[in-house]
């Protein structure tokens, strides 16, 4: 659900931000009538504090589940690793090591969804599974899921504060719901202010 990397070791756990929480807790009225079998989150604070603010009960930390490791990129925007890497591209060139990160290749981080993949099959066997983590490690998630290259995660835009639902159909896999948003609540009257 969040973009962004992890703190630098020894930093202190970045938290959800006000509208963060606003948008966690959105989400409780679309979670409020599901059972799942498994509830899965990012080892990272926020990613754990927006299960609990959705209501979602029970969650496990995953750590196959943190956001993809920028390495030297960490806290760059993509304008500027362009300045010295024209054309590079996260989802085809992956992230160099830093000082305080290794970085990660789109095919590591596809390697670490299919170990979520594989860890959640038998839970569907017995009903829904909710995982909570980060936006390009999900993007990545839903190609593995589709059986898809890491790369193409690209192709699947992830805004933050929404839900996302795979399924099959016909025994294959599909993105059946994305970016949902909670109905917005009705501001005001309707009447003309006095």
């Amino acid at each position: 659900m969040w973009r962004g990397g992890a703190p630098p070791p020894g930093a202190p756990p970045l938290p959800l931000t006000p509208a963060g929480e606003a948008q966690a807790r959105s989400l409780a009225p679309l979670l409020a009538d599901r059972a799942f079998a498994l509830v899965l989150t990012s080892p990272l604070a926020r990613a754990r504090r927006t299960a609990e603010l959705a209501g979602l009960t029970g969650a496990e930390p995953e750590p196959d589940l943190r956001e993809w490791d920028y390495g030297a990129y960490e806290g760059v925007t993509t304008a500027d690793v362009r300045t010295t890497r024209p054309g590079w591209d996260l989802w085809t060139d992956g992230v160099p090591p830093g000082e305080e990160f290794p970085g990660e290749s789109p095919e590591q981080v596809g390697a670490r969804a299919d170990r979520v993949l594989a860890r959640v099959a038998g839970a569907l066997e017995r009903g829904d599974v909710m995982l909570v983590a980060h936006g390009h490690l999900l993007r990545v998630l839903t190609a593995r899921r589709l059986g898809l290259p890491p790369s193409h995660g690209r192709l699947f835009r992830l805004e933050t504060g929404t839900l996302s639902r795979l399924s099959l159909e016909h025994g294959s896999p599909v993105i059946a719901e994305w970016n949902t948003r909670p109905p917005m609540p009705a501001h005001g009257t309707g009447r003309a202010p006095d």
